[in-house]
């Protein structure tokens, strides 16, 4: 049996799987309905409307409906869509054992304790017959798949095959369409007079009740099985039908039976927690799979897919009988592969699928090669199998094909191994796992060597001529067979396949949801994660890995860059990837041919390649689209290209201002007309000189101070004069006034102030600038004779006038050689146009001439006609450039074509060229380690994340956010530079004089720092500071997160994790207990207390704990229990004072050891205290964990946020926290 999923819930009474999508019903005893995702292990949905048990569930196979029957006697028919029922059907008297939807008509039909089975119209929503006969329970009724018959099972030893083909007849006829027609309001049909039904055969041999029966999908075959634990199998003709055979073999009652619907096997599972596989030719058991603790109910299989599925008292579990993977290998055009009892060829050239020899397979299950290693300078074949614990076939293959296939000359050569792989010509390694041996062997199968590997190994790869892939439960190991000596090693677990390149230059390690692509020396380049489980994978010609998952095809370059390139409805194993096309097989061995787009991988591959004339050709000849590749480019620092692809005008406008092309930002600003873009265009523009385009921002959004001020600098004095105007008519009297200051126009200045009522401002301005007689003026006006004494030191306030005037023309900047990009992708239609002259701007003629006043809404300005200015004056006019005789410009100099390329070269070379950013170290950082705090010096918090999901099942990470920004900041020092430039970032590495690609940054969480906080914690406690040592402890469990140690020194770590949870969990739970009144409830109080005392402290604080337990039992007056406390107490040797009144307490509760109040706990059965409900679980009970602190809960808390640490999801799967200091 291979699992697939399981789930935890209470009894499981019914199953059925949708016949398309991966999910599967349950209906629990417990009246709930859970609809759940088996790919991806979610529950997607819950129904909570039956009262009581529900024993059938059943999808439509068509329709987006299923129908559910209860103990209730209500069966309801739901829409999964509009997630609701739609409509109950009530008829039945007694509890309803099954249901189920009739395969083309739109019938259920149900059968119930009350003796009947009924077939209902979910259309018109009535009873349409009504099937009598059996005088017990009746607890299963089936349509037949195909013909119009019903067989059920009754507690009355019987079972039935019922022929409706009468009723069929009946609903198909016009006069009987609507059964209303024929029976009056409320009535039902008739019970005895009803022809619609009839009992064809009735089968008896079962000594006690019949559980369950069922047609074979497509032979005239029933399968029953009953509380005398025997199966029985039933063949039937038109005229009878008599028992074959029992299959016996269960040792209690058989719940379940039913047929393989593509072999010729019987499953069955009982009360007697087993399920068991019986060949339905010979009748005899080929498997049997047990459960320790959980009786088998019910049974389903997938109607398309090799699925089945096994309700018991704990939930549910999706099953395979055996593994569906063929085994295959590929060689230059030929794919060797082996499907049903023939190995095949297939010619890749030419899709020629030929057999080549006959492979004898033994009856049973999980006899399908596991593996294949083709050999081609012999033309011979190993294949695996798990037979008889693992053994191995060594086929020589036909050198001529044609015709049909013949058994094997000579017998294979055979022997015991687990995996087989050809390592040379003429030798080949098996692996034997239960001796851990590795034997040599010729191709005549006699051992040459055997040699014991260095560590525990699970399975052996082909790792080219002479070596082999060793890969064990933590690491793969690059093997030399020939020294029997360690080559190279990369820490990976859990790889279950090796796929190489064809120049053998790079390896994909192939683990259940991750792939590792390191160089044949094993150096590993990157790693993929994914949460869907990875099937198979294949390179291409171009060095790329395409992958299949369950769902996807998916691509991933060497350097990590992964994507999607299509979508897949069934598991495909991939063989093969040749330009468009993906070879592959499928679950049936079937050659398949996928048709896939490489643009944009080989897109990303030419970019990291730096093969900028690829990416150039991909750009030209594509249509690549979408926010995921243009979300690649602004990563990978390419935000001109990105810049190609874009329509939406926002996108478009980030993206041109994060490349500085003002041409494209400006047009895509006009499009959008929104503050925030003209601002942002305003800041760039101001960055880069270009103060037209930035005068042209100002103007839009109205900054008129910034206006006036950018015309100051610029020195363009004519609108300065206008902007004075402008605040004029806007009423803005401290615009005027700044305007005037900058003009140095000192009358406008005097006239504002006097405008403004500020009269001796006025004066002091006058008088300063030497306007004697203005300055009398406004003494007269305010009635003064005499003139006020100014201060001393007065200094003209003027504001300095612009050397440079350059506001026609914008500031200079660096001229640079066109990039590749720039060339290509915005040249002009014409290849041979003149270039634009570097001295014109070509954003200068939508900047618009400033006496454009309509832009600024002021009705009282009015329009007038600017005069235009020199330069444009000076682009009009028109310029003959045709040379005259005079200058002798048409002797021919005879120049060498060398010295004119030379020349040529040397003015292309001496245009300024940036230099190639070389890769951050942040990068190598990413790539050396797997530990979170290192991703997080590097800046990459999204990978940190998703490693401490993988390895403790992290979920909340806003506890973290400190910690994340306190190690980022502490992995660079930071030196000032000019006070223009931003400061150097100089990254703190661990050894400072390390290899720069193989250094990692600074552990700016150490093991000692936990240590302090430690120490601190226990001193708040000691002070009974419960809420401060609270929450010292979770900053413990916090930082050991990011705790970076040596080998030796990891246990250390996971005792402070220990220590954490248990301080935690006391310390809330004694917090708790003071929120409780011991009066109002004296028993939860005396439980907390009791609790607490059990969790692992040290002596003092245990000590502590253990006298509030001890009071707390006195003082309610269970005697018996405060004398437990006082023992422990005792024990532990506490203080003279307290040690006396332990003794004295004890003697007084010995004398009467008795309890008032019953309490749950029971110090001789070892427990846990449920971190959530404070209650104690005991040994044996079932819990979930915390995947971090280790915590344990009640089942019921799956999936919730753990309250102890607050980081991590209870019982998700995780890896475990890696705190050790080894690279990648």
């Amino acid at each position: 049996m291979l699992s697939k999923f399981e789930t935890k819930s209470n009894r499981v009474k019914g199953l059925s799987f949708h016949p398309k999508r991966p999910w599967i019903l349950a209906s629990l005893h417990n009246g709930s309905l859970q609809l759940w995702d088996y790919k991806m292990g979610t529950l997607i949905d819950r129904f909570d409307e039956h009262e009581g048990p529900v024993r059938g569930i059943a999808f439509h196979p068509t329709q987006p409906l299923f129908v559910s029957g209860g103990d209730d006697y209500k069966i309801k028919v739901w829409n999964w869509k509009q997630r609701k029922c739609l409509f109950t059907l009530n008829g039945h008297i007694d509890y309803i054992r099954t249901v189920f939807f009739h395969h083309e008509q739109p019938w259920i039909i149900s059968c119930a304790d009350d003796q009947t089975i009924r077939i209902w119209n979910w259309q018109s929503r009535t009873c349409i017959a009504i099937l009598t006969g059996h005088n017990h329970y009746v607890m299963c009724a089936q349509f037949h798949p195909k013909e119009d018959l019903v067989v059920s099972a009754s507690l009355d030893q019987t079972v039935r095959v019922w022929d409706i083909s009468g009723l069929r007849k009946k609903q198909s006829s016009p006069q009987s369409a609507m059964p209303e027609d024929r029976m009056g309001p409320g009535q039902q049909p008739d019970i005895f007079g009803s022809t619609d039904a009839i009992v064809k055969y009735v089968l008896e041999g079962h000594d006690r009740a019949v559980n369950w029966a069922t047609f074979h999908p497509n032979l005239p075959l029933i399968i029953s099985g009953g509380d005398d634990r025997n199966v029985k199998l039933w063949r039937m003709n038109e005229s009878k039908a008599w028992e074959v055979d029992t299959c016996r073999g269960h040792y209690s009652n058989v719940s379940c039976a039913i047929f393989h619907p593509r072999q010729e096997l019987i499953i069955s599972n009982s009360e007697d927690k087993t399920i068991r596989v019986w060949d339905m030719t010979k009748r005899t058991v080929l498997q049997t799979f047990r459960r320790e603790h959980d009786r088998y109910w019910v049974l389903a299989a997938h109607p398309e897919l090799n699925l089945f599925a096994a309700g018991h008292d704990n939930g549910l579990i999706v099953f395979k009988l055996e593994r569906e993977r063929p085994a295959h290998s590929v060689h230059q055009n030929t794919l060797f592969y082996v499907k049903d009892k023939f190995l095949r060829a297939y010619d890749f050239s030419n899709s020629n699928d030929t057999p080549l020899v006959s492979i004898r397979r033994p009856a049973g299950l999980s006899t399908a090669p596991r593996s294949l290693s083709y050999n081609p300078a012999e033309h011979s074949v190993l294949l695996t199998t798990a037979v008889d614990g693992g053994t191995y076939e060594l086929h020589n293959l036909p050198r001529d094909a044609r015709g049909e296939p013949r058994d094997a000359v000579v017998e294979p050569k055979k022997g015991q191994g687990n995996a087989a792989v050809y390592i040379a010509r003429n030798r080949f390694a098996v692996f034997v796992k239960s001796s851990q041996q590795i034997i040599i062997k010729d191709l005549a199968n006699e051992t040459k060597k055997t040699f014991k590997p260095p560590v525990a190994v699970n399975d052996i790869f082909f790792a080219g001529t002479k070596n082999i892939l060793l890969t064990t439960s933590s690491s793969v190991i690059l093997f030399d067979t020939e020294s029997s000596s360690n080559i190279a090693e990369l820490p990976a677990s859990g790889v279950r396949y090796a796929v190489w390149s064809s120049d053998m230059s790079m390896v994909a390690l192939l683990s259940k949801h991750s792939i590792i692509i390191a160089t044949k020396s094993l150096e590993q380049l990157s790693v993929i994660s994914e949460t869907i489980k990875i099937k198979s994978g294949a390179w291409d010609e171009n060095g790329i890995l395409v992958y299949s998952t369950l769902n996807h095809v998916k691509y991933a370059l060497p350097q990590g860059d992964h994507g999607i390139i299509r979508t897949l409805e069934q598991p495909v194993y991939i063989t093969r990837v040749k330009g468009k096309s993906v070879y592959c097989l499928d679950r049936d061995a079937k050659v398949r041919v996928l048709s896939v787009d490489p643009t944009e991988y080989l897109f990303k591959l030419a970019l990291v390649r730096r093969n900028y004339s690829e990416v150039l050709r991909i750009i030209r000849n594509s249509n690549l689209v979408g926010q995921s590749i243009i979300a690649y480019l602004k990563k990978k620092g390419y935000p001109e290209i990105a810049l190609h692809f874009v329509k939406d005008p926002v996108t478009r406008f980030e993206l041109a201002l994060e490349c500085g092309n003002l041409e494209v930002a400006l047009e895509t600003a006009k499009v959008m007309d929104r503050e925030d873009c003209w601002t942002q265009l305003g800041a760039e523009a101001l960055k880069q000189g270009n103060h037209q385009v930035l005068e042209m921002t100002y103007q839009r959004i109205k900054n008129f101070d910034r206006l006036s001020f950018l015309y100051l600098i610029t020195g363009n004095v004519e609108k300065l004069k206008k902007m004075q105007k402008i605040a004029e008519l806007r009423n803005d009297v401290m615009s005027r006034y700044h305007n005037s200051l900058y003009l140095g126009d000192i009358q406008e200045q005097i006239r504002i102030l006097k405008d403004a009522g500020q009269g001796p401002l006025a004066y002091l301005a006058a008088q300063t600038h030497g306007l004697t007689e203005e300055a009398d003026s406004i003494l007269a006006a305010a009635g003064l004779e005499s003139r006020p004494e100014l201060p001393d030191g007065g200094e003209l306030l003027k504001t300095p006038t612009p050397i440079f005037k350059q506001h026609e023309v914008n500031w200079p900047s660096l001229t640079i050689s066109r990039g590749i990009f720039d060339a290509g992708l915005f040249q002009s239609d014409n290849p041979t146009a003149a270039p634009v002259p570097m001295d014109i701007d070509p954003l200068n003629e939508d900047v618009g001439d400033w006496g454009d006043d309509a832009d600024l809404d002021i009705p009282e300005l009015g329009t007038s006609s600017a005069k235009p200015s020199a330069a444009k004056a000076a682009v009009d006019v028109p310029i003959d450039l045709g040379e005259g005789e005079g200058w002798d410009l048409d002797a021919d100099l005879d120049i060498p074509g060398e010295l004119m390329d030379a020349s040529l070269a040397g003015a292309a070379a001496s245009q300024y060229v940036p230099p190639t950013a070389g890769t951050p170290i942040g990068e190598h950082w990413l790539r050396n380690s797997g530990h979170a705090a290192d991703h997080i010096a590097a800046g990459s918090f999204e990978t940190a994340m998703q490693l401490l999901n993988r390895q403790v099942g992290a979920v909340n990470f806003a506890p973290l956010k400190p910690w994340f920004m306190s190690i980022y900041q502490a992995s660079h020092s930071y030196l000032s530079a000019n006070a223009s430039v931003p400061p150097l970032a100089l990254a703190n590495r661990r050894v400072v004089d390390q290899d720069l690609t193989k250094s990692l940054p600074y552990s700016a969480v150490s093991a000692q720092l936990a240590m302090n906080t430690l120490q601190e914690a226990y001193a708040v406690t000691k002070a009974g500071k419960f809420n401060e040592a609270l929450n010292l402890f979770k900053v413990i469990l916090q930082q050991v997160l990011f705790v970076i140690v040596e080998r030796r020194e990891a246990e250390e770590v996971q005792q402070l994790v220990s220590i954490a949870r248990e301080y935690i969990l006391g310390l809330r739970m004694e917090v708790a207990r003071k929120d409780v009144s011991i009066e109002a409830n004296p028993k939860r109080a005396v439980e907390l207390a009791a609790y607490f005392s059990h969790c692992q402290l040290q002596p003092a604080h245990l000590q502590l704990s253990l006298r509030s337990a001890m009071l707390l039992a006195f003082k309610i007056k269970n005697y018996a229990t405060a004398a437990i406390f006082a023992r422990r107490l005792l024990e532990l040797g506490p203080v003279p004072t307290v040690g006396q009144q332990a003794q004295k307490l004890l003697a007084l509760c010995e004398r009467t050891p008795t309890d008032e109040i019953q309490l749950d706990y029971d110090q001789y059965n070892p427990f846990v205290v449920c971190g959530s409900s404070f209650s104690p679980i005991y040994r044996g009970s079932p819990s979930v964990q915390c995947p971090y602190c280790k915590a344990s809960y009640k089942p019921e808390f799956q999936g919730q946020l753990c309250e102890v640490c607050e980081i991590s999801q209870i019982g998700a799967s995780a890896s475990g926290l890696r705190s050790t200091t080894e690279n990648r």
